[in-house]
């Protein structure tokens, strides 16, 4: 488990993390997320102790990271991939890991195999490409077999199969009883791996709680609506509105309706005699609600997104 607790951090006169607390629990996947520059890298630096907290505190099952004397047998960690002395092979690279972390060699070899680097663990790790060096920071993590997990955006450079098996490994990790945190910006991802959500910005808490609660405070749920004509959707937005539903005329010719269910606008439409084409509830999406509970929290906007 990790405790997060009043934690800030400061550079100078920019805060990156203020007054943060949460607590990551086991058994789950459990998603960071926030706007680039919300303070999550520095967040995680100070879990695993390459950064000290200005105030507050972050401990990994009741101790500083820094207290546990096998610092990998008890977290396991991939911050940045390309962070590795890239004249070294895998094996090599790995094995001073396990060395100096008492852990037996044997699992240099396992935890290779089963990132997918058995036949590559003998080439140099200048050579990998972007996903083979995500794959080894993956391995690093795993050679441990450490209970909490931290990986920061874990899927750059990763193929479709690659990212398939990243998501199977992450959920089997939390359902063996690992504590599995995940930061990342692709929101889809979250929306396939995560059970949870702890969302920042500027350094401060936004939210925390399952990802289906924080999805749902996006915006409201709608229901597209698609006619047979325009003399049926001029008639049906009529319909919709006078019930006190709001109307949005989409580019592609559907209605966005809200306000007002999908099996209530379909008696409207089969009363009065409009033929429906679609009819269709939609829910918010995860971006859609990220977006709008973290517009106040962008550090750096493009012109006309604020």
């Amino acid at each position: 488990m990790i405790e997060v607790n009043e934690l800030t951090k400061r550079y100078g006169r920019t805060t990156a993390v203020n007054r943060l607390s949460f607590t990551v629990r086991p058994g789950h996947v459990t998603g960071f997320l926030g706007p680039n520059g919300a303070g999550k890298s520095t967040t995680l630096r100070m879990t695993i102790g390459l950064d000290e907290p200005t105030a507050g505190s972050v401990t990994v099952d009741g101790h500083r990271f820094r207290d546990h004397p096998r610092g990998l047998r008890q977290v396991g960690a991939l911050l940045d991939a390309g962070d590795v002395h890239g004249g070294r092979t895998a094996a090599a690279h790995l094995a001073v890991l396990a060395r100096s972390n008492a852990i037996p060699r044997s699992r240099v070899g396992e935890v290779l195999e089963e990132v997918g680097l058995a036949d590559a663990a003998r080439r140099r790790i200048g050579g990998y490409s972007l996903g083979m060096k995500q794959r080894l920071g993956i391995a690093t993590a795993l050679l441990g077999d450490p209970p909490v997990l931290l990986f920061d955006e874990p899927l750059n450079g990763l193929d479709p199969e690659g990212v398939l098996w990243v998501r199977k490994l992450f959920r089997r990790l939390a359902a063996e009883g690992r504590t599995v945190f995940v930061s990342s910006h692709l929101m889809s991802e979250m929306e396939n791996t995560a059970d949870r959500l702890i969302v920042i910005g500027r350094g401060e808490l936004i939210a925390d709680e399952p990802l289906s609660e924080f999805a749902a405070r996006g915006k409201r749920i709608s229901v597209t609506v698609r006619t047979a004509d325009a003399a049926g959707l001029s008639k049906l937005t009529a319909l919709v509105a006078a019930e006190g539903a709001t109307v949005l005329a989409e580019d592609d010719g559907t209605l966005s309706v809200t306000g007002l269910t999908a099996p209530r606008i379909g008696e409207l439409a089969f009363q009065h005699r409009v033929m429906l084409h679609e009819l269709a509830t939609r829910s918010a999406s995860l971006e859609e609600a990220f977006m709008e509970l973290t517009a106040q929290s962008v550090e750096y906007a493009a012109g006309g997104t604020r």
